[in-house]
Formats: C-alpha cells, sequence, structure tokens
C-alpha cells in the first residue's frame, strides 16, 4: 500500500472474514495509511503483521516462501473493494476443494470511474470484457517463486510450477454475472484514492514508477509525488473497455467494523 487512505480500511476489512492471516505492507506512505494500517492489524479477527518497507519489492519476498504449501494466496490493493458477503461463500467453496487444480482465479470485478457512496452505486467497466487484475493463486501449484519481482504477485520471473503441473485459470469472471459472482471487486483505480492525492485520476503502478530513467526525470517524479501531485499513469486505459455501467454495489461498501 502506499498513499491509499481514502480506501484502504473498507479495502482489508472486507477480507477479515476470508483470510487466514493478513500481511499489510506500507510502502513509503505519507499520509494516514499507516495509522490505519497500524489500527486494523491490531483489531483483525485473524494474525496480522505490519510491515512499513523501502522498496516494494519486499511485498513479495514476505509471502513467496510459502510456495509449495497448500494456501491460497490474495493480494489485495488499496483500491480493491471485495465483496465480503460473497467472500464468506466463496472460502467455503475452496476449502470443499472448487478450483483445487487451478494456478490463479480471476474475479468479476467492475473498474470505477464514478461513485456515488451515499446510494451505493458505481459506474465503470465491467470484467468481462475488461481485463481482471485479482490476484488469487494457488501456492501448492509452485515449488517457488523467487524472482526480482518489483512487488508481490506481479511477474512471472522466478516463478517454478511442481512437475506435471499445467497451470490454468479459473476465469469466474466469464462463468458468473457480476450479480451472482461469489468473488467479485470494485476497483477504485480511476477516483482519488488519497487525502494527499489533490485531483482525481488512475496513478501511476509500480514498475513504472521503479522503472530506470534519466535521474531529473526520476526527480521531477519524486517531487510531483511529494507535493500531492503523482503523475497519471497511462496504462489503466487497457482497463476502459466495453461500455459504461452503473451497478449496486452498497455490499461492497457496507460498513464491515468490529463490534
Amino acid at each position: 500500500m502506499r498513499d491509499e487512505d481514502l480506501f484502504v480500511e473498507q479495502a482489508i476489512r472486507n477480507v477479515f472474514g476470508f483470510c487466514d492471516e493478513l500481511i499489510l505492507v506500507d510502502h513509503r506512505s505519507k499520509d494516514a495509511t499507516p495509522k490505519i494500517l497500524e489500527r486494523l492489524a491490531a483489531e483483525s479477527p485473524v494474525p496480522a503483521t505490519l510491515h512499513r518497507v523501502k522498496d516494494a519489492s519486499v511485498s513479495h519476498d514476505l509471502i513467496k516462501g510459502y510456495a509449495g504449501q497448500d494456501v491460497w494466496v490474495l493480494g489485495v490493493d488499496g483500491d480493491e473493494l471485495y465483496d465480503p458477503r460473497g467472500l464468506e461463500r466463496f472460502r467455503t467453496q475452496l476449502l470443499a476443494g472448487e478450483a483445487l487444480d487451478a494456478w490463479n482465479v480471476r474475479a468479476n470485478m467492475l473498474h470505477c470511474v464514478e461513485l456515488d457512496e451515499a446510494r451505493g452505486l458505481a459506474t465503470g467497466y465491467l470484467s468481462p470484457p475488461a481485463p481482471s487484475v485479482s490476484k488469487m493463486f494457488n501456492f501448492r501449484l509452485i515449488d517457488a517463486w523467487d524472482g526480482d519481482n518489483p512487488e508481490r504477485l506481479c511477474d512471472p520471473s522466478g516463478l517454478l510450477f511442481k512437475s506435471g503441473v499445467s497451470p490454468r485459470k479459473c476465469e469466474l469472471n466469464k462463468t458468473h454475472s457480476w450479480e451472482e459472482s461469489p468473488f467479485r471487486a470494485l476497483h477504485v483505480c480511476f477516483l482519488r484514492r488519497s487525502s494527499r492525492q489533490r485531483k482525481t485520476g488512475p496513478r501511476m503502478n509500480v514498475p513504472d514508477r521503479t522503472a530506470p530513467r534519466r535521474a531529473p526525470v526520476r526527480a521531477w517524479r519524486a517531487f510531483l509525488e511529494a507535493i500531492g501531485r503523482p503523475p497519471l499513469g497511462s496504462y489503466k486505459d487497457l482497463y476502459r473497455v466495453g461500455e459504461l455501467v452503473t451497478l449496486d454495489v452498497g455490499d461492497l461498501l457496507a460498513s464491515t467494523s468490529s463490534t
């Protein structure tokens, strides 16, 4: 997580009932994200650890040791709000052996360009036809994932499958509608995500931010981030596929605070 204080609490609370362990990682945030994560780690109903890292690649180092274990790993970004009630059903299905031979599972997603939180309505691009960016991986099928990953679960370098394994995707987003899917998320990538962010719009992703570039370019981008005007990223334009739709997302925004 990096400067995600507007949605990160909802994102994490929504997976409280799904995960057996939470590994929370803050990457040089300057807004309230670290304080929020610290509180969530203390309130978590399952074991939770908080790591403050200077290099986003550490987030992958924290999970690569699970390779070969009977573990599903779900990577959740601060702009991904999963349906908590759907995840309860999805957890039961996974524990019953569903998708056991799949390497990764693709969620139904709505890439959001407008959000009316009061009415629980969101407008955006549905996956499909837009791509799904869910990061749900079956680590029991691999022997290692030791490559040089700029952040967790985003680069196939060093990924070694067990002998005889033919990796396949379980594309729930193509077999379930948004309304019936147990694995769905509101992706608020086009919205303002930090109190330090002065305007709305998609931000640069970690690989783009850390890619080698001339020193003046890197310095200029660092300055813009420091004053709350991070450079906009163009890579998320690939999510603008299909027609704009408006959907009821109230279940994904409902309060999940502990009592």
